[in-house]
Protein backbone atom coordinates (compact mmCIF):
# COMPACT_ATOMS: atom_id res chain seq x y z
CA UNK A 1 0.00 0.00 0.00
CA UNK A 2 2.85 2.62 0.81
CA UNK A 3 3.75 1.96 -2.69
CA UNK A 4 0.75 2.77 -3.78
CA UNK A 5 0.20 6.06 -2.39
CA UNK A 6 3.92 7.04 -2.82
CA UNK A 7 2.86 6.82 -6.71
CA UNK A 8 -0.42 8.53 -6.11
CA UNK A 9 1.18 11.39 -4.63
CA UNK A 10 4.36 11.42 -7.36
CA UNK A 11 1.77 11.32 -10.19
CA UNK A 12 -0.66 14.32 -8.35
CA UNK A 13 3.21 16.39 -8.14
CA UNK A 14 3.50 16.05 -11.76
CA UNK A 15 0.58 16.80 -12.71
CA UNK A 16 0.36 20.24 -10.66
CA UNK A 17 3.43 21.39 -12.07
CA UNK A 18 2.51 20.84 -15.22
CA UNK A 19 -0.61 23.00 -14.72
CA UNK A 20 0.97 25.03 -12.41
CA UNK A 21 3.66 25.91 -15.17
CA UNK A 22 0.71 26.60 -18.19
CA UNK A 23 -1.04 28.48 -15.07
CA UNK A 24 2.15 31.27 -15.39
CA UNK A 25 3.90 30.91 -17.92
CA UNK A 26 1.69 29.74 -20.69
CA UNK A 27 -1.68 31.52 -19.63
CA UNK A 28 0.16 34.70 -21.46
CA UNK A 29 1.20 33.10 -24.51
CA UNK A 30 -2.20 31.54 -24.52
CA UNK A 31 -1.11 28.64 -27.04
CA UNK A 32 2.43 27.51 -28.12
CA UNK A 33 2.20 25.10 -31.29
CA UNK A 34 4.58 22.73 -30.99
CA UNK A 35 3.56 21.16 -34.37
CA UNK A 36 1.67 23.81 -36.12
CA UNK A 37 -1.66 22.60 -36.88
CA UNK A 38 -1.16 19.19 -35.15
CA UNK A 39 -0.47 19.61 -31.32
CA UNK A 40 0.05 22.75 -29.53
CA UNK A 41 -0.02 23.63 -25.77
CA UNK A 42 -3.14 25.80 -24.72
CA UNK A 43 -3.97 27.31 -22.02
CA UNK A 44 -7.68 26.32 -21.07
CA UNK A 45 -9.68 26.95 -17.60
CA UNK A 46 -12.33 24.15 -17.95
CA UNK A 47 -14.98 24.60 -15.49
CA UNK A 48 -17.05 21.69 -16.16
CA UNK A 49 -16.27 17.61 -15.98
CA UNK A 50 -13.95 16.05 -18.94
CA UNK A 51 -14.23 17.79 -21.67
CA UNK A 52 -15.88 20.12 -20.43
CA UNK A 53 -18.91 18.56 -19.82
CA UNK A 54 -21.95 20.32 -17.28
CA UNK A 55 -19.79 23.79 -17.61
CA UNK A 56 -23.19 25.53 -17.85
CA UNK A 57 -23.45 25.17 -14.26
CA UNK A 58 -20.81 25.69 -10.81
CA UNK A 59 -20.54 22.06 -10.28
CA UNK A 60 -17.05 22.17 -8.85
CA UNK A 61 -18.04 21.09 -5.55
CA UNK A 62 -20.26 17.76 -6.93
CA UNK A 63 -16.86 16.70 -8.83
CA UNK A 64 -14.89 17.59 -5.82
CA UNK A 65 -16.87 15.51 -3.48
CA UNK A 66 -16.70 12.53 -6.67
CA UNK A 67 -13.15 12.52 -6.44
CA UNK A 68 -13.16 12.53 -2.79
CA UNK A 69 -15.72 9.57 -2.68
CA UNK A 70 -13.81 7.20 -4.93
CA UNK A 71 -10.47 7.86 -4.09
CA UNK A 72 -11.84 6.92 -0.69
CA UNK A 73 -13.51 3.43 -2.24
CA UNK A 74 -10.02 3.15 -4.47
CA UNK A 75 -8.35 3.06 -1.12
CA UNK A 76 -10.67 0.38 0.66
CA UNK A 77 -10.29 -1.97 -2.74
CA UNK A 78 -6.54 -1.40 -2.38
CA UNK A 79 -6.10 -1.76 0.98
CA UNK A 80 -7.78 -4.34 0.98
CA UNK A 81 -6.46 -6.26 -2.18
CA UNK A 82 -9.85 -6.85 -3.82
CA UNK A 83 -8.22 -6.71 -7.24
CA UNK A 84 -6.18 -9.66 -7.53
CA UNK A 85 -4.00 -8.36 -10.43
CA UNK A 86 -1.17 -5.57 -10.86
CA UNK A 87 -3.14 -4.35 -14.01
CA UNK A 88 -5.98 -4.12 -11.48
CA UNK A 89 -4.26 -2.39 -8.96
CA UNK A 90 -2.04 -0.09 -11.00
CA UNK A 91 -5.45 1.22 -13.06
CA UNK A 92 -7.20 1.85 -9.78
CA UNK A 93 -3.66 4.63 -8.73
CA UNK A 94 -3.79 6.18 -11.84
CA UNK A 95 -7.74 6.84 -11.48
CA UNK A 96 -7.12 8.17 -8.26
CA UNK A 97 -4.34 10.38 -9.12
CA UNK A 98 -6.24 12.25 -12.20
CA UNK A 99 -9.17 12.34 -10.06
CA UNK A 100 -7.35 14.08 -7.08
CA UNK A 101 -5.27 15.91 -9.21
CA UNK A 102 -8.44 17.56 -11.21
CA UNK A 103 -9.93 18.05 -7.32
CA UNK A 104 -7.00 20.11 -6.48
CA UNK A 105 -7.36 22.25 -9.16
CA UNK A 106 -11.58 22.62 -8.57
CA UNK A 107 -10.66 23.25 -4.95
CA UNK A 108 -7.63 25.93 -5.76
CA UNK A 109 -8.95 27.99 -8.69
CA UNK A 110 -12.38 26.92 -9.08
CA UNK A 111 -11.40 25.38 -12.42
CA UNK A 112 -9.19 22.65 -13.69
CA UNK A 113 -6.08 24.31 -15.83
CA UNK A 114 -6.16 21.93 -19.24
CA UNK A 115 -3.18 22.41 -21.72
CA UNK A 116 -2.84 19.44 -24.29
CA UNK A 117 -4.55 20.44 -27.91
CA UNK A 118 -4.20 17.55 -30.37
CA UNK A 119 -5.96 19.59 -33.28
CA UNK A 120 -5.12 16.99 -35.85
CA UNK A 121 -8.64 15.56 -34.99
CA UNK A 122 -10.26 18.46 -33.01
CA UNK A 123 -9.72 16.62 -29.57
CA UNK A 124 -11.16 18.65 -26.40
CA UNK A 125 -7.59 19.94 -24.96
CA UNK A 126 -6.69 18.05 -21.97
CA UNK A 127 -4.14 17.42 -18.94
CA UNK A 128 -1.79 15.20 -17.80
CA UNK A 129 -4.39 14.12 -14.85
CA UNK A 130 -6.60 13.45 -17.38
CA UNK A 131 -4.39 10.94 -19.12
CA UNK A 132 -4.08 9.19 -15.84
CA UNK A 133 -7.60 9.16 -15.88
CA UNK A 134 -8.07 8.05 -19.03
CA UNK A 135 -5.05 5.57 -18.90
CA UNK A 136 -6.11 4.12 -15.88
CA UNK A 137 -9.91 3.34 -17.12
CA UNK A 138 -8.46 1.52 -20.04
CA UNK A 139 -6.22 -0.91 -17.91
CA UNK A 140 -9.43 -1.25 -15.54
CA UNK A 141 -11.55 -2.15 -18.64
CA UNK A 142 -8.56 -4.56 -19.60
CA UNK A 143 -8.44 -6.18 -15.93
CA UNK A 144 -12.39 -7.35 -16.15
CA UNK A 145 -11.89 -8.52 -19.53
CA UNK A 146 -9.14 -10.73 -18.92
Amino acid sequence: MPLYIAAVAMMIIADQLVKHWAFTTLQAQHTIPLIENVFHLTYIENRGAAFSMFARFDSRWIFVALAVVISIIIGVVLSKKIMQTATGRWSLVLIAAGAIGNAIDRVVRGFVVDMFDFRLINFPVFNVADIFICVGGVLFIIYFMF
